[in-house]
């Protein structure tokens, strides 16, 4: 057992295990003795070249770091617990997440699907915009620092993050942050911008559905160069999230996605067009999958009713109440008001769902229901548009003139003007 495992911290916090290794420290697992719970503690190590300027400014990114997050209260980002100096250095207690990070992840199965890809994005997105809102950037935005535990996507790691009311921490001509994940603008020496951590989310989700990040080489400068020169390539895997991922990786940030306008592409890349827009053609075979229960319901129904109406025609002599409601094609009358009204639409063998507008710059909607069988409705405006849903159950007139009727299940359309039928 490492000295560091025999440590306690501030007399509660027990150190149990190693859980991974960075280039500022070491993450144990650990144990809350006060409080009984496991957590994670992040060993801060300092450089032996140091100055004590330079070890100062490390304290103070230190407590920065513990201090962000803390101010964020959201399942999207890591719950830091306390800070502890014990042996001359720092330690962050935090919420222990057993959970591969999104780096690990792949490398170990390669590219990931855009469905999987958006969702850890819709969380980042929530992550920053809180962040944001909270007047913090993160500035180290990548694969490394995200947690993956389960449906929960967790970003963690805020030692660069700084905040709009606190000074810089950064040292002139000390470059921070990953170059494979930063922006552009901030690799050339300007200050990071909720934008640029938009730019860091591109380049993370790129990695996540491409397998690697869009300006990777093979080392520091040759990635810069690439970076400062050349455009970001076109995403081969992103499917639907293309707009998303092209947009955040906007070389120029004032053109670059915004948070409000990445999250409306996000929605509409993982959920389809918004209520309102139009739908896409539904597959043929869905169509006919719902054609087809369509027609074994309407099937039943004349089934129920024609038993319905042999039982009651052996009880009585009597014409049936049933068989007289069933629409012309039975024998019986048009409704009253076909030859006044310029729609008239009655339920003939089984259930008519209708709808019926007003067509013009807003549509007005007359009406929106279903039929009960031998029911009717009559409408007496000039211009209509109007759906029936079940072409065999429903009997329409336009203008005073029966339509020819349909199939089970099949939807048609009448368009109503002055003395023109429709149909």
């Amino acid at each position: 057992m490492s000295q560091s495992e025999r440590l306690v911290l501030a007399t509660r916090y027990r150190l149990d295990s190693e859980i991974g290794q960075g280039a500022n420290g070491i993450v144990w697992r650990g144990h809350d003795d006060l409080l009984d719970r496991a957590v994670a503690i992040k060993e801060l190590r300092l450089p032996d070249d140091l100055s004590e300027d330079d070890r100062v400014v490390f304290y103070r990114r230190t407590l920065r770091e513990a201090r962000a997050p803390a101010q964020l209260r959201t399942p999207s980002i890591v719950e830091v617990y306390d800070v502890v100096i014990e042996q001359g250095r720092p330690w962050i207690v935090m919420e222990l997440i057993e959970a591969p990070n999104l780096e690990q992840l792949i490398e170990r199965d390669g590219p990931l699907p855009p469905e999987r890809v958006g969702e850890i994005g819709r969380q980042l997105l929530d992550a920053l915009g809180i962040a944001h809102k909270a007047g913090i950037v993160h500035r180290d935005l990548k694969p490394s620092n995200v947690l993956l535990d389960g449906d929960r996507v967790v970003l963690t790691d805020f030692g660069l993050a700084f905040s709009s009311g606190s000074p810089s921490l950064t040292k002139s001509g000390h470059f921070m942050g990953s170059p494979a994940y930063v922006a552009p603008e901030v690799a050339a020496g300007e200050k990071a911008t909720p934008r640029s951590d938009l730019w860091s989310l591109g380049a993370t989700l790129y990695a996540a559905l491409e397998g690697r990040p869009p300006f990777e080489r093979e080392n520091v400068m040759a990635t810069l160069s690439a970076l400062a020169n050349e455009s970001p390539p076109y995403p081969q895997n992103a499917g639907a999230l293309t707009p998303v991922v092209t947009g955040l990786l906007e070389k120029n940030p004032t053109r670059r996605l915004g948070h409000a306008r990445a999250a409306d592409r996000l929605e509409r890349a993982l959920t389809g067009p918004r209520a309102g827009r139009r739908r896409p053609p539904t597959p043929r075979h869905q169509m006919i999958t719902a054609i087809a229960l369509v027609a074994a319901v309407v099937l039943v129904l004349a089934i129920a009713t024609t038993a319905l109406v042999v039982g009651m025609m052996r009880e009585s002599p009597a014409p049936s109440p049933v068989a007289s409601a069933s629409g012309p094609q039975a024998g019986t009358s048009p409704p009253a008001g076909v030859g006044t009204s310029t729609l008239v639409v009655m339920a003939r063998t089984g259930p008519c769902k209708i709808f019926v507008s007003v067509p013009g710059p807003t549509i007005n909607v007359v009406s929106d229901e279903t039929l009960a069988m031998g029911d009717a409705r009559q409408y007496d405006q000039p211009h209509l548009n109007a759906v029936v849903y079940d072409a065999a159950a429903c009997e329409v007139w336009v203008n005073g003139a029966r339509q020819p009727g349909g199939s089970p299940g099949e939807r048609k359309s009448y368009t109503v003007q002055p003395s023109t039928p429709g149909g």
